[in-house]
C-alpha cells in the first residue's frame, strides 16, 4: 500500500481548489486555457509548486505565468479561505511541459506509422 504523507494530501486539496479558484473567480485575461496539472508541496507546508498546463503558443503561455505570477497574492488568499490550514503555501507557479512532450511523441509515433504504411508490408525472407 502507498504510503501518502500530509504534503501529498494537501497538494491535491490545493490542485482542486486552485483550478476551481483560477476557472470561477481569477478575472485576469491573460490566464485563460489553464489547467492545474500537479502541486508539489514542501515538506514543511510552506511552499507549493504549481505546473499548469497551456493551450497556445509560446506568447500566450508566457502571458498566462506571468498573469497567475501577478495573482498569486489572490489565489494564496482564497485558497487560506477555503482550506483549512495553519500556514497557508507560498504558491510559486511554473510550466507543465509534459503536455508538449506528449505531443511530440504522439506526432513522431504518427510519422513513423505513415512511413511503414508508405513503404508497404514487410516481406518475410521465406
Amino acid at each position: 500500500m502507498l504510503d501518502y504523507n500530509r504534503s501529498d494530501r494537501v497538494g491535491a486539496l490545493l490542485q482542486r481548489e486552485l483550478s476551481d479558484i483560477i476557472h470561477r473567480s481569477l478575472k485576469d485575461p491573460r490566464v485563460s486555457f489553464c489547467t492545474v496539472g500537479h502541486v508539489e508541496v514542501s515538506s514543511d507546508l510552506k511552499y507549493a509548486d504549481v505546473l499548469v498546463s497551456v493551450v497556445g503558443d509560446n506568447k500566450q503561455k508566457q502571458a498566462t505565468l506571468a498573469g497567475l505570477k501577478s495573482a498569486s497574492g489572490f489565489l494564496r488568499r482564497e485558497v487560506g479561505n477555503r482550506i483549512d490550514l495553519r500556514y497557508t503555501p507560498e504558491l510559486r507557479f511554473a510550466l507543465d511541459k509534459s503536455a508538449d512532450h506528449l505531443m511530440k511523441i504522439d506526432r513522431l509515433l504518427k510519422q513513423v506509422q505513415q512511413e511503414t504504411e508508405e513503404d508497404g508490408p514487410a516481406t518475410t525472407g521465406e
